[in-house]
């Protein structure tokens, strides 16, 4: 579970803590989450379950405009609490869901807080120790490359050639299943329909229709040339009610095991998500800022999955996610402590957390609710509440770090690696006695400025996928995933895109003109983003040498450097080089970094 984060970036944490901690919320409908899936696949309906000539499509209403992210159920406070332009701050705000209901579980911290335990600003505090910085891999774009990419390139990362197959096989055997008492035999959806077909889907994510056939309709308003162009209605329509990403018959043994240990929640999804979270973490390593949310499927609607994200606070890559069963993973990862910060929100800040990421050399940074560090209703003036605006009060329990800041309503930080106020200040547009608006500054804790800075990794993931979602309304739950996994690769491309662009000095795509192009790509219709491409391949920490045919007699080729021939060659750029002491062309190849093979030509 959210072990196998951490795990796979050098971290090794106590899942027992995790749950813990998360009992110590009071959180036990998490635990139910899963209870309901089985509820929420009725309450969806999937236009392409039908026959392929009876298809109604009144259901299909995909996002006409992107959705402000609303956390619902479980966590409903803004990850953001310095910023006066997103909703109201973490300490203040409670879930509607929960109002007027008494927990089973106690949501106080494990020690006691009185009044006079409280510092302010004034009081000096001392600077806990800073983390060193020591990732498993350098941390970035983990590709080698002698050319740019195209689109599609960056997108067969995660889509790769033997992914498609795995579908196609599955597909075509779902749809054969299907129409055996059907008169004309199953015709195979080929590689090709099957690229055409991702191609429709995400341009119905750039073009926006209410119902499908829209998209082919021939009137005054609709028209449009471009799906009819790349592939009909009704094969579209046909590919879409055989989508199947699990082998059916492992299907119906694993449906036979129903309400036993052994059955696989996750069985109809497992292939690609599987191969979609290793691809993800094989093409990008995190940078120090890490942020780990929830993302709910199918909001704003009351059941469905419960994803946990973990992204790049810096570019917003989703580097791995995991889907919530029902159960913790109690199996421990080894990893080495790589000194990552991270950053969550109340849901996952508990103290027994914070201390056992930071015994494994893990800093964290998280919001926390006011009614866990003693607040009571029944007190007056109740804790902080009639203090003036960016009053700051603090306390140490250990190595933890707790600090109230007073914005427009009270802010709530833990933290394992901040002191509780630095001198650093934040500007408000504050309404005077006179009734005139004017900018102040106002004393900020440095938790705040940093959680602020950090915590949006997910939120701009969301943000990425939300301006052109793939997703619509589906009763197959597993279509709903392999919806929102083309998402994810279009914008982790996207992201690699932008990156790679960034280290190159040259301007990236938007998202839209990257979409486009991919598109264009996947259904053949266009000129191709770059006519001078290479295919993208991770790189490794070391660049070793060695001989072309295992000895240095055979397989001499010509330098990439020189006019001299060699045998020697880069086992990770695949280049030719020479490796002798008179000629330094294999050093000064890899100073000078990749580059198109045209420029040594």
């Amino acid at each position: 579970m959210l072990n196998t984060f951490f795990s796979n970036i050098g971290i090794k944490i106590n899942t027992n803590i995790l749950y813990e901690s998360f009992i110590l919320l009071g959180n036990f409908s998490f635990v139910n989450v899963a209870c309901c899936i089985l509820a929420s696949c009725n309450r969806f309906s999937d236009p392409f379950d039908d026959d392929d000539d009876n298809v109604d499509d009144a259901d299909w209403n995909p996002e006409v405009t992107p959705r402000k992210k609303k956390r619902t159920g479980l966590s409903s406070v803004s990850p953001s609490p310095a910023k006066s332009s997103r909703t109201a701050s973490p300490a203040s705000v409670q879930s509607k869901r929960g109002k007027g209901r008494k927990s089973k579980v106690s949501r106080s911290l494990p020690f006691s807080i009185s009044e006079d335990k409280w510092k302010s600003a004034d009081e000096p505090d001392i600077e806990p120790t800073q983390p060193i910085f020591r990732p498993r891999l350098t941390p970035g774009v983990q590709l080698v490359s002698n050319a740019s990419c195209s689109p599609l390139q960056y997108f067969e990362l995660f889509f790769s050639k033997s992914v498609m197959r795995t579908i196609l096989e599955n597909s075509n055997a779902y749809g054969a299943m299907r129409h055996e008492e059907r008169k004309k035999p199953w015709q195979d959806i080929s590689v090709k329909d099957f690229k055409r077909f991702l191609a429709l889907v995400i341009y119905m994510g750039l073009l926006k229709c209410f119902q499908m056939t829209d998209y082919w309709r021939k009137s005054d308003i609709y028209s449009l040339p471009y799906p009819p162009k790349i592939m009909t209605r009704k094969n579209f329509v046909r590919i879409c009610a055989a989508l199947h990403l699990s082998d059916p018959k492992k299907d119906v043994e694993n449906d036979a095991k129903k309400g036993t240990p052994e059955y696989d929640r996750l069985c109809r999804i497992k292939p690609l998500y599987q191969d979609i979270r290793d691809a993800c973490r094989a093409s990008f390593h995190p940078f120090q800022n890490i942020s780990i949310d929830e993302r709910m499927k199918n909001k704003p609607t009351r059941w469905g999955y419960k994803l946990f994200v973990l992204a790049d606070s810096l570019c917003g890559y989703t580097w791995d996610f995991f889907i919530y069963e029902g159960k913790m993973n109690l199996e421990q990862s080894k990893g080495i402590s790589s000194g990552y910060k991270l950053f969550v929100d109340n849901f996952y800040t508990s103290p027994k957390l914070f201390r056992d990421l930071l015994a494994k050399k893990i800093w964290a940074c998280g919001t926390v609710r006011s009614n866990r560090i003693g607040h009571s209703k029944k007190l007056a003036p109740r804790g902080n509440k009639m203090a003036p605006r960016g009053n700051i009060r603090w306390f140490r329990e250990d190595n933890l770090l707790f600090v109230e800041w007073k914005d427009k309503r009270d802010v709530l930080m833990c933290s394992t690696f901040h002191k509780a106020f630095n001198g650093d200040t934040i500007k408000r547009n504050v309404k005077g006695a006179d009734g005139v608006w004017a900018i102040q500054d106002f004393p900020v804790p440095a938790a705040v400025l940093d959680y602020n800075k950090h915590m949006g990794g997910v939120d701009l993931s969301d943000a990425l996928i939300g301006y052109y979602t793939v997703l619509h309304k589906t009763r197959k739950w597993y279509r709903s995933f392999f919806f929102h996994f083309v998402d994810i690769a279009v914008v982790n491309a996207f992201i690699l895109h932008q990156q790679m662009a960034k280290m190159k000095n040259q301007k990236p795509l938007t998202q839209k003109l990257f979409r486009e192009a991919l598109v264009r790509e996947l259904a053949g219709s266009g000129p191709e983003y770059t006519s001078n491409r290479t295919e993208p391949t991770c790189s490794t920490d070391s660049h070793l040498p060695k001989y072309i045919r295992g000895h240095s007699t055979f397989g001499r080729r010509k330098c990439k450097m020189c006019p001299h021939k060699t045998p020697v060659m880069c086992e990770t750029c695949e280049v030719h080089l020479c490796f002798v002491p008179n000629r330094h062309c294999y050093s000064e190849w890899h100073k000078l970094g990749p580059r198109d093979e045209s420029d040594t030509e």
